[in-house]
Formats: C-alpha cells, sequence, structure tokens
C-alpha cells in the first residue's frame, strides 16, 4: 500500500468515525434531555423566551435536518454561524454562557493542550525508561519491582493520585515553608512560562501516572519480542555498548506496537483530564464539558465532544502514517 493510498483511506476512516460522533451525540443529547430549550432558557424564563429559543435553535426540526445543519449551515444565533463547514467552523450558541460555542472552547483548548501535551511527554519518556529498563533485567529484582509499580500506578485512579500529590507536595510543603507548586489554576505559557509549568507540574504528573503502570509492560513485552532477533545478537557481537543495543535497536524495532496503543491512549489521557482539571481547578475544556453536562447546556456538550474525538482521530491517524513510513523505509526491522 503506497503512503497516498494509506492517508486517503485513513482520512476515509477519520471522517466516517467523526460522521457516527455527531450521529450519537446528537441521539443521546436528544435522550437524555427532553425539553432542551427548557434548560437552555434563563431561571424563570417565560413560555415565549423558551419558544424564541426552540425557534432560534431549530429545535421544533427533525434530528437529521439539525444534524445537517450542525454540518453545513445553519441559523445564525446571536451572531454566530452555525456549521462544522464554516471558518471558524461554527459549533452552535450556548444561552446558558451567552456565547458561541466555538469562542468558549478556543478560550479554554490551550489549557487542555497544555495539560495533556505535558503528562504525555512524562508518560511515554517514564514508560520507555522504565519498559526498557525491566526487559533488559527480565526476571531480576529489577523487572519485579517495576512489575509492582505497575500495578500500583494502574490500581490508583486519577482522582485518588490527583488528591495525594496536591497534599504531599502542595499543602505538606507549603505547611512546611517550601510553597514550591500552587494548589490550582493555570498561567498561559506566553504570560509566564516558569508558573506555566510551576502550575501544571502535579496535574501532568497526577495524570501521567495512571498510564505509565499499564504502558511501561507494553513497551517491556514489545522490546522482549525482539530481544532474541538475530540483529540484536550481531549487534552484542559488534561489541556495541547494552544501552546502545537495547534503546537503538530494540526499541526501535519494537516502536510499532507502542506507537498504535500510544495514539488510542490519548483518548484515555483526554478522559482523565476531566478530573484533573476538576482537582486543579484548571479551566479548560474538561471543566467546560462536566459543566454543560450537568446544565444542559447540550451545545457544549455537543461541541466539546467533536473536538474531543476529533483529537483522538487525528492521533490515531498520525501514528498509523508514521507506521506505515516506518514500514516503507525499512525502519520497523533491523
Amino acid at each position: 500500500m503506497t503512503m497516498l493510498s494509506r492517508l486517503l483511506r485513513i482520512v476515509a476512516q477519520g471522517v466516517t468515525a467523526l460522521l457516527i460522533l455527531l450521529i450519537a451525540c446528537f441521539a443521546l443529547t436528544r435522550l437524555a434531555y427532553r425539553n432542551p430549550a427548557a434548560m437552555l432558557a434563563p431561571l424563570n424564563a417565560t413560555q415565549e423566551s423558551i419558544d424564541a429559543i426552540t425557534r432560534a435553535l431549530r429545535l421544533d426540526d427533525p434530528w437529521y435536518l439539525q444534524l445537517w445543519y450542525y454540518l453545513y449551515r445553519g441559523p445564525a444565533v446571536q451572531g454566530a454561524p452555525m456549521g462544522l463547514f464554516n471558518w471558524p467552523p461554527g459549533l452552535g450558541y450556548s444561552f446558558r454562557r451567552q456565547a458561541p460555542v466555538t469562542d468558549l472552547i478556543i478560550e479554554r483548548i490551550p489549557a487542555t493542550l497544555s495539560l495533556v501535551a505535558g503528562a504525555a511527554v512524562i508518560w511515554l519518556a517514564l514508560s520507555i525508561l522504565c519498559g526498557v529498563w525491566a526487559a533488559r533485567h527480565q526476571g531480576r529484582w529489577q523487572d519485579r519491582l517495576s512489575g509492582a509499580l505497575a500495578c500500583i500506578t494502574m490500581s490508583v485512579p486519577v482522582l485518588l493520585s490527583g488528591i495525594l500529590l496536591s497534599y504531599v507536595f502542595f499543602y505538606q510543603l507549603t505547611e512546611a515553608g517550601w510553597p514550591i507548586f500552587p494548589s490550582s489554576g493555570y498561567v498561559p505559557l506566553r504570560e509566564n512560562p516558569l508558573e506555566w509549568a510551576r502550575h501544571l507540574a502535579l496535574p501532568w504528573f497526577a495524570l501521567a501516572l495512571a498510564e505509565v503502570g499499564m504502558f511501561q509492560r507494553v513497551v517491556r513485552g514489545a522490546v522482549l519480542d525482539v530481544a532474541t532477533q538475530d540483529y540484536i545478537r550481531t549487534a552484542r557481537a559488534k561489541g556495541l555498548r547494552e544501552r546502545r543495543i537495547w534503546f537503538d535497536h530494540a526499541l526501535s524495532a519494537a516502536l510499532n506496537p507502542v506507537m498504535t496503543l500510544g495514539a488510542l491512549e490519548i483518548g484515555t489521557l483526554l478522559g482523565g483530564a476531566i478530573v484533573t482539571e476538576t482537582i486543579f481547578g484548571i479551566d479548560g475544556l474538561g471543566r467546560l464539558a462536566l459543566s454543560a453536562a450537568l446544565t444542559g447546556d447540550f451545545p457544549v456538550v455537543i461541541g466539546t465532544t467533536v473536538i474531543a474525538g476529533l483529537a483522538i482521530i487525528l492521533s490515531t491517524g498520525i501514528g498509523d502514517l508514521i507506521i506505515g513510513w516506518r514500514e516503507r523505509t525499512g525502519q520497523a526491522t533491523e
């Protein structure tokens, strides 16, 4: 399969998955919110106001027409056009927050991207180091210790790890006169990079630790699968250092399954971001989606779900492309 045909297949699969996600979102929100206009209206709103919201959002039209408006071009509500084919894409209007959904997402997406990206770097780095270390010392105490730590981290949910990290590294250190880490909040990167990292350090580790346990065992298994190949024995016979053999040769050849699972785990990170943002008071997409779900603000629910689904589709597609490129250039095997 050529890279172009692979790219076209990935795009077709991504568009199909996004369309299925949209249909599912519309169906579930219509089932969950039987009278969405009343939920979106301000408190003590009159029936005329509720009817106006119904007409503005075309909620009295069949669901498939509403889906078409969402995809192509729907009614402009409070000056905010609807339609994913617009630029920037119109994701609807939130009467609860009196703002276009696209603006709400753009305002909060830097915090979530910073959280997920930083956690992913820590998660991948720790997983690769621990996984290769365990594979290199297979059956010895290092391998057993790595397995025990993996079981512990996999057993601790993000909620508990976030609370424990906050208690130890914020509360206890602050009580001891070392206020190194803040308890909550978010500082944009462009304003102060040091404060940005200081505010996100605990959320990064809280979110990353939940994934390290499982992923480092995947890395260990993938590396051990190729450790007995001829090119590994040849590299050792040439007198190469063990560290180079394990990281440059064994790990490089074992990256395909690691990258495939890693792309899928981005979705798990996004799910964990909801809890992490709530614990550490980060005003990101996770808190926005949770608040919208609790208050019945279904345009925001659908909009944030679409963005999360798009992120997962893009990450898996990019991973698939990289694997295809490695296969064609012969980097999947030595």
